[in-house]
């Protein structure tokens, strides 16, 4: 059984700096010496996190054993490993829907988790042995740098709490090998009562994450774990890897997905600001929880289109691939 815990809001230090006063702004990272690459965020990518995916690849950190599916997003995660390695970051850092926090925006502190995560509706699909580094320092950064731009910020140091199966998914999805040390970001559940309320809000976490990135002097790819449209299936195929019987919820959902598809592939990443909203009333859309939007934010809201690798539907739901580089 997963634990219960309890975080107060708000870390030690920014408690401390609440009560002193305006807190001292921290020194830039100091400028790259000629032929190092520059620090920052490197690239992002909408990484979705549905468990068969992992399942259908059968890592031996999986239990559950399967013949296989899905293969056009599994593809489109071949390709995203691709390029990620080009791209030669320091660090991954993850926003997904599963880690949900009532109060605020928590951040993973414990500088190596380890367990089994557990998907509790397919635990028959994912029951997952995790074991990964997290850069303790950059999640820390996070944390003040949330709290100085007004937002509630916590840091988890809990040690043996269970980490979620959307984090996990979207990690190993994206580096099979856990060679890279991670940062990961719970998802303050307020948009799963309030649909888009918290967007803004993601805004501001996105540009507090980027700024610690900046003055840790980290290269980071940030990966925002978001499926897009959201109607499913309330029953799967005796062989859940049936691909006979996988196929979008309706045409409404998919052509909400097209939509917002080509809003990506025409860029610029600002227009996505009314569109996805617009996509999330009609779709259901899991980017109600704010990934995407704080992964685009923490970029700046780049002047480019995004990159499709690839789409697919996960038991009726809709799901991309994409990449970003600012």
């Amino acid at each position: 059984m997963a634990r219960v815990f309890q975080v107060p809001a708000g870390s030690s230090r920014s408690g401390a700096r609440r009560a002193a006063g305006t807190p001292a702004v921290p020194a830039p990272a100091p400028a790259p010496a000629s032929g190092e690459q520059k620090a920052g965020i490197v690239a992002g990518y909408l990484a979705p996190h549905p468990p068969h995916l992992v399942y259908a690849e059968n890592p031996p950190q999986n239990e559950p054993r399967s013949t296989g599916g899905w293969e056009v997003l599994r593809w489109g995660y071949e390709e995203l490993r691709r390029r990620l390695r080009a791209h030669r970051p320091d660090v991954l850092v993850v926003h997904a829907p599963h880690w949900i926090t009532m109060v605020g925006h928590h951040v993973n502190c414990v500088p190596n988790p380890r367990g089994i995560s557990v998907e509790p509706i397919f635990p028959h699909l994912f029951r997952y042995h995790y074991d990964f580094r997290t850069d303790v320092e950059l999640a820390e950064a996070i944390v003040e740098e949330g709290d100085r731009a007004g937002l509630v910020t916590s840091a988890l140091r809990e040690d043996g709490v269970r980490v979620d199966y959307a984090t996990i998914g979207a990690l190993h999805l994206a580096n099979p090998e856990w060679d890279l040390p991670v940062v990961s970001l719970s998802a303050n559940n307020n948009p799963y009562y309030y649909s888009d309320a918290s967007l803004a809000e993601m805004e501001t976490l996105g540009a507090a994450t980027r700024r610690a990135i900046e003055r840790t002097g980290r290269r980071a790819v940030l990966l925002g774990s978001n499926s897009l449209s959201h109607l499913h299936w309330d029953t799967e195929p005796e062989l859940p890897e049936d691909m006979s019987a996988e196929r979008p919820f309706n045409h409404a959902q998919y052509a909400g997905d097209m939509e917002l598809l080509q809003t990506i592939r025409e860029g610029p990443t600002s227009r996505l600001k009314d569109a996805v909203p617009k996509h999330i009333e009609a779709t259901s859309s899991e980017t109600k929880a704010g990934s995407l939007t704080w992964l685009l934010a923490a970029m700046g809201w780049p002047d480019i289109a995004g990159d499709v690798l690839a789409y697919g539907t996960v038991i009726a739901t809709g799901n991309a691939v994409v990449e970003w580089v600012p």
